[in-house]
């Protein structure tokens, strides 16, 4: 390895440095609060290394691949960089409480230690230009999240670990055959020589992709990307896991893994499939793909009665919205509008996704620790036990459903526009109904909240470490709302890949 690989690789380095030091602190220590300090403030170190390589403060700007052709540090890449580091910092604010509990207490040091070697997995999964560095760093990030959905041992903790590692497990399966067959078709498994040599290997007409071989192999890919990305129909594994996962777990699978799955995702399909007549093929798989997911994860969501069941559910559906940004290529552009609309939209929309749901779930967090109750039942009149952590809630849920003038009005008004660019039409008028059947099961939860009385009449307030995570998600829920010009130049900015079209 050349000086020029270390440094690309210098914010995943970090990160996984900063987890050997928390396993050490935690073999000096047992003192969770110390262990949450050194893990939050150590996250300063892969923030700024992630920073440089953006800025070019010191050294030389990197430009061009490292290790072998393996990864990149593209804009691209930094971009979902930053994104992972800033839900990993919520993560581990929102986690305090949690892992100073008489449950926890023995395993806290681990706890913190395996979220972070599975976002150094997803850092090198947004960076890789190769795909058996691609399943490397997907199995990198995954294995961690297996111990952290069991790690607290109770009967629907362990269930909710070997399903997700059972599920998993076939999942990377099919996505290694799918690479095999891409290799064997293409003869390297590197994205951008497979692109030149797709442009040159002869294709059929009428067949999607240009020859079955191909067909099959994107089949496999996004069926194994689509585990992850939790698009119907492998989103089997999402209501179940939430449930008997940690809640902070839940939130950290429902954010980062989501944005990791997108990331690499966009990346095999514009830098290996990048010509004209591709795009439009996965433009009517990921249109077909974005109608359904949404459709079943706001149907599914209506009947359920337990909060996390519901944010599983409610997460598919959101995975249906950003697939319609992934729809929108600008080979089916009509008139003048941005090349880069829809992947524009879908890095708008995952951002904000990012902060919203997390304000939602670190409020959920804050709740049920008090109540001991994960059920919707049981926000019966949280308005009056506890208005600040009831109103961080309800202002992520209206976010969730796209109220202005929060962010996920704006992602939806984005995504959706770059649809109708896109000669979509059909996909946006579903995507907003779809948006109007989510109100209920939404407003449900926050009728329950606002206008049912309590079973319990006294008051509490969250910890201050969770306090401020929830706080500054919602902040960043209403900032980017307002001005969504913030994250859509930032993301302009990283579409560095597109121009390889």
């Amino acid at each position: 390895m050349t000086v020029q690989d270390f440094w690309v690789l210098s914010p995943e380095i970090a990160m996984a440095l900063l987890a050997l030091v928390v396993i050490s602190v935690d073999l000096v220590t047992r003192s969770m609060a110390k262990i949450s300090t050194v893990a939050f403030i150590g996250l300063a170190a892969p923030l700024f290394l992630t920073m440089n390589l953006w800025f070019g403060w010191v050294g030389n700007p990197v430009d061009g691949p490292a290790l072998f052709g393996t990864v990149e540090a593209d804009r691209f890449s930094l971009f979902f960089k930053f994104l992972l580091i800033s839900v990993t910092a919520g993560t581990i604010l929102a986690s305090a409480r949690y892992i100073a509990s008489d449950r926890m207490k023995d395993y806290g040091g681990e706890f913190v230690s395996l979220v972070l070697l599975s976002v150094t997995g997803m850092m090198l999964l947004v960076s890789a230009t190769e795909l058996i560095t691609i399943y490397v760093a997907l199995e990198l990030s995954a294995l961690p999240v297996v111990a952290l959905a069991a790690i607290h041992r109770t009967k629907q903790g362990i269930e909710a670990g070997t399903k997700f590692f059972v599920l998993s497990a076939i999942s990377s399966a099919i996505l290694l055959y799918g690479f095999a067959y891409l290799y064997g078709y293409t003869g390297s498994t590197n994205l951008d020589v497979i692109m030149s040599r797709l442009a040159v290997l002869p294709t059929e007409a009428g067949i999607p992709f240009g020859s079955y071989a191909v067909l099959l192999s994107v089949i496999m890919i996004v069926a194994g990307f689509g585990f992850k990305m939790a698009v119907v129909p492998w989103q089997m594994w999402v209501p179940d896991v939430y449930q008997g996962a940690p809640t902070p777990v839940a939130a950290f699978l429902s954010v980062a893994s989501k944005a990791a799955a997108f990331a690499v995702i966009m990346r095999i399909m514009y830098t290996a499939f990048g010509n004209e007549t591709l795009m439009q093929d996965w433009s009517g798989l990921f249109a077909i793909l974005a109608a359904v997911t949404m459709t079943v994860g706001n149907t599914l969501a209506l009947s359920q009665s337990n909060i996390k069941r519901l944010l599983g559910y409610s997460t598919i559906a959101q995975a249906g919205y950003i697939l319609v940004g992934l729809a929108s290529v600008s080979a089916n552009q009509v008139g003048v509008t941005s090349a880069n609309a829809g992947p524009q939209g879908a890095l708008y929309y995952l951002a904000g996704y990012a902060f919203t749901n997390l304000a939602v779930f670190f409020a959920v967090i804050a709740i049920t620790s008090r109540t001991g109750d994960d059920s919707i039942e049981s926000l019966n009149g949280m308005l009056k036990r506890s208005p600040l952590l009831a109103g961080l809630l309800i202002f992520g849920l209206l976010s969730l459903l796209g109220m202005p003038p929060t962010v996920g009005f704006m992602a939806k008004v984005v995504v959706f526009g770059a649809a109708l660019n896109a000669n979509l039409t059909w996909l946006a008028i579903i995507g907003v109904v779809n948006t109007v059947i989510a109100a209920y099961y939404y407003l449900r939860v926050i009728r329950a909240i606002v206008f049912e009385d309590p079973a319990d009449d006294s008051t509490f307030s969250a910890d201050k470490p969770i306090l401020i995570a929830a706080g500054v998600a919602a902040v960043g829920a209403g900032v980017f709302g307002l001005a969504p010009f913030l994250i859509l130049d930032f993301a302009d900015k990283a579409l560095s890949i597109i121009p390889r079209l």
